[in-house]
């Protein structure tokens, strides 16, 4: 009897994962590659990534002719003019059977033990995306301010420490920790130091800054957790679009939170937020944390692509795979 294989692709912006199982989620081989997003790195994320596969397959000692099913989640595969580009990629690397989505997708699949629901992804950058039981998917997010999408990412929110640390010092905006806490954290002395350092040899906030939103909100801080409860609500937004367009609100799904600034923030204002406002338009959803390796949700989809079923044994061994 054949050996049923899945492989599954987490091709991101920094790195590629390529991870090789069985039915019954057992590894059978991994691999690690370069930049697989094709808006970033055009001339080589495809070699990255048949270069991660390639590893996995050699280390599995089989041929891609044996894989079942190959599950494609890559970052940059956003919109229509993404895909006319990475479908004769992706076909290039000889697999019969295979899918693509955006690396979003994965990470719901990676976070629930449903093969629907939604996610909010919130790191340097921001995404919101949903599936509904009928396979129906809806993506927002990741073209910045201009391009519809609401505050709450790292480098949000870092500009919102930042200018809110120059408010309050100026009197227009009330007293908050920010004005000591962001100077400090960048080296300054003073916020003078900061702002004509900024204003004048063009200075902007790394991503990094956004952890003193955090910091200051943990203290108890008012203009902190206000600017959190806010990107919060409107990270709630965005997903909330998407589950009323796919008639998703009456449903039992989950609601994956991941991205760095969700899983590392060191006060729970936004996660409240986020909470509060999904309870009133989809009473029956919940929102988890993503616990495990995105590229865990690229073999749940393979599986869930070739209609096998994934049971309480199989996903409990998936989720113990670590990279």
């Amino acid at each position: 009897m054949a050996v049923i294989i899945f492989l599954g692709i987490d091709a991101g912006g920094s790195k590629t994962h390529a991870l090789l199982v069985d039915d019954r989620g057992r590894v059978l081989g991994r691999g690690l590659g370069g930049n697989g997003n094709h808006q970033t790195a055009f001339e080589k994320a495809g070699t990255n990534i048949e270069d991660a596969c390639q590893q996995a397959l050699q280390e599995a000692g089989i041929a891609k002719e044996q894989v079942t099913y190959a599950y494609f989640g890559l970052a940059g595969a956003d919109r229509e003019p993404d895909y006319e580009i990475l479908r004769p990629m992706i076909a290039s690397l000889g697999y019969e059977h295979y899918a693509i989505a955006c690396d979003t997708m994965i990470g719901m699949r990676a976070g629930t033990n449903k093969s629907y629901g939604g996610v909010i992804i919130s790191g340097t950058g921001f995404n919101a995306a949903a599936r509904n039981a009928q396979g129906e998917e809806l993506q927002y997010g990741g073209f910045g301010y201009l391009f519809g999408d609401g505050q709450g990412s790292g480098t949000d929110l870092a500009v919102h420490a930042f200018r809110s640390a120059i408010r309050a010092w100026e009197g227009r905006e009330q007293v908050t920790l920010l004005s000591e806490l962001v100077p400090e954290r960048l080296g300054y002395a003073t916020i003078q130091d900061m702002y004509d350092d900024a204003l004048y040899n063009h200075k902007r906030p790394g991503h990094g800054l956004a952890k003193v939103m955090f910091e200051a909100a943990a203290q108890g801080d008012a203009v902190a957790i206000r600017i959190l409860r806010e990107a919060g609500s409107e990270h709630a937004n965005a997903v909330m679009a998407l589950i009323k367009r796919l008639g998703m609100e009456q449903e039992r799904f989950d609601v994956v939170l991941t991205g760095s600034v969700l899983s590392r923030g060191g006060s729970p204002h936004m996660v409240d937020a986020i909470n509060e406002e999904l309870a009133a338009a989809a009473p029956y959803a919940k929102t988890v944390r993503l616990t495990v390796d995105p590229v865990i949700g690229a073999v749940m989809s393979a599986m869930d692509s070739k209609g096998i079923s994934i049971d309480e044994t199989v996903d409990a061994a998936l989720r113990k795979i670590t990279f």
